[in-house]
């Protein structure tokens, strides 16, 4: 899952980016409005966590443009406590959801579990699909009910395609939101991390669709 941070406190900005890649994500950063603009307008995000207190650009306006230009993803609005005029006006701007400053990470980190998965159309915190059930709260992925050890980069695999069960995940869009701006997005890669998977989870885990994609096993896709 790929998450746009845009904060532009640099303290606030790493304990929240610390935060969300201990619970799994992968976590871009911009520190102003114009960049988180451009960047929430040309890339595709599971998520965006946005201050509203923004140099250049603030973060109301981010997000009209955002939502007039039909950009659909979550957005979770940082703002000041007590500033209730705002997050009203940031939920009428297009805000899935808010948490007053100062939060407890533990709460942001709930916040953006849920907003994602209601974002697919899941509500339950334990995603299940054929032999595999996903514990988003604990970070957990289990085979008939027992739990298996993965690596950040394999759970990140699974857990973006039982999110989008159902349905075949293109390769370039797996890519797209499995790893960072500074990592390498190889098919090749890809391929190998699925083939571990099925080492480890069964080879009837995964399904290739050639041509297509992949697609969790045990749903319609």
């Amino acid at each position: 899952m790929r998450i746009l941070l845009v904060e532009d406190e640099p303290r606030i900005a790493g304990d929240i980016a610390t935060t969300l890649r201990a619970a799994g994500y992968v976590v871009e950063t911009a520190r102003d409005g114009e960049e988180a603009w451009f960047r929430g307008d040309t890339e595709d995000y599971d998520l965006v966590v946005l201050d509203l207190g923004l140099p250049r650009m603030d973060g109301l306006a981010v997000l009209r443009r955002w939502r007039a230009a039909g950009r659909a993803m979550p957005v979770l609005v940082l703002t000041a406590r007590g500033a209730w005029a705002e997050r009203v006006e940031g939920i009428d701007a297009g805000a899935d959801d808010y948490l007053p400053k100062p939060f407890r990470m533990e709460e942001l980190a709930a916040r953006v579990r849920a907003l994602i998965r209601r974002s697919v159309g899941l509500a339950c915190p334990v995603i299940a699909a054929g032999r595999l059930s996903l514990d988003t709260s604990r970070m957990r992925i289990s085979r008939d009910g027992v739990p298996v050890a993965l690596s950040p980069l394999e759970y990140r695999l699974v857990a973006y395609l039982m999110h989008h069960k159902g349905r075949v995940v293109a390769v370039g869009e797996l890519l797209e939101h499995l790893y960072g701006d500074d990592d390498a997005r190889e098919a090749n890669a890809l391929e190998a991390t699925v083939a571990r998977l099925r080492r480890k989870l069964g080879a009837d885990a995964i399904l290739t669709r050639r041509g297509f994609g992949y697609a969790i096993a045990g749903e319609p896709a």
